[in-house]
């Protein structure tokens, strides 16, 4: 039987792990995490990849073959392996290189399969398979950290092409206001905003806002939740989700938005349960093994994005 690891590629970091096919659990011992330059040259974000995945590889010890499921941010083409990573300040080293050909020669095994699977669809599966929400069938998994994650699951199925999801299954690069919603969405847009209002400048993350518990803290948060919440609403109710899941270094701080929004949602129609996913990074790693489930690959392969 095919042993599955799950590997989630950050902005930042990767995370690597085995995961148990039969429980999706992440097996102890397995589990490793480490940085990355995502503005490196492509020979050292591989083997920034390669150090942490080679663990995972030298801790299962074993001959037989290995599937490898990446949780994998775009734009990348998750049919073929190929990163499209371009102006979107991260892994642009990376641009049109076939991970799939050329990071097996950074591993220690070679009898690897690799596949690949939208981070946020990734984080949509693996909250789904580690949570008790068999009764819900038509999911919105959201995360907000680095970027703005979203997928949209039928049946635990990510979708793409349903005419009730957004074109593509994502909302990152969807119009908003004067940009896209990734621009509005993402903690680069709490420190420029709390930067721009406060006129401070050592800010490098939500939390440190947080810490500052100012008037300034009070109305970043604010504008977040009226544009994130209005932005949301319509695609709630398009899809008509029942279950919304979320995730991402913004859960830390959830406590000054997601009342909220959950308020607003309920005002206009959309009364369904939101459900913080802590462990954002295990449920990507749980979603990209899934992967080798074969069941789920048959359904999802000849649908996975292009980009």
């Amino acid at each position: 039987m095919i042993k599955t690891v799950g590997v989630d590629i950050g902005g930042s970091h990767i995370t690597s792990a085995l995961v148990d096919d039969i429980t999706s659990n992440i097996v102890a011992g397995t589990y490793f995490r480490g940085t990355v330059n995502s503005k490196a040259s492509k020979d050292l974000i591989f083997k920034d990849w390669s150090r942490v995945i080679n663990k995972t590889l030298q801790s299962i010890n074993s001959n037989e073959t290995i599937g490898i499921g990446f949780a994998m941010p775009g734009p990348f083409q998750y049919k073929t392996g190929k990163a499209m990573f371009e102006k979107n300040d991260k892994y642009e080293s990376l641009y049109q290189v076939s991970i799939i050909d050329e990071l097996v020669d950074y591993l220690d095994s070679k009898n690897v399969v690799l596949r690949f699977l939208n981070d946020a669809a990734s984080f949509g599966v693996g909250g789904k398979l580690t949570n008790e929400f068999n009764d819900k069938k038509r999911v919105v998994a959201i995360t907000i950290g680095t970027g703005f994650g979203a997928s949209f699951l039928i049946d635990n199925l990510p979708v793409s092409d349903d005419y009730s999801a957004p074109v593509d299954g994502c909302l990152w690069n969807k119009e908003y206001k004067d940009g896209i919603s990734d621009d509005y969405f993402s903690t680069r847009w709490f420190i420029s905003r709390y930067c721009f209002l406060s006129g401070k400048s050592n800010i490098y993350g939500v939390k440190d806002i947080v810490n500052m518990n100012d008037k300034y803290t009070a109305q970043v948060f604010e504008e977040f939740s009226n544009n994130f919440n209005n932005f949301m609403l319509p695609y709630l109710l398009d899809f008509k989700a029942d279950l919304v899941l979320v995730g991402g270094n913004i859960t830390k701080s959830q406590e000054l938005f997601l009342p909220i929004a959950i308020e607003f949602w309920k005002k206009n129609g959309v009364d369904i349960p939101v459900k913080i996913i802590q462990k954002s990074e295990e449920a990507n790693l749980i979603g990209a093994a899934y992967l080798f489930n074969d069941a789920f690959w048959g359904r999802i392969k000849d649908g996975l994005p292009s980009v």
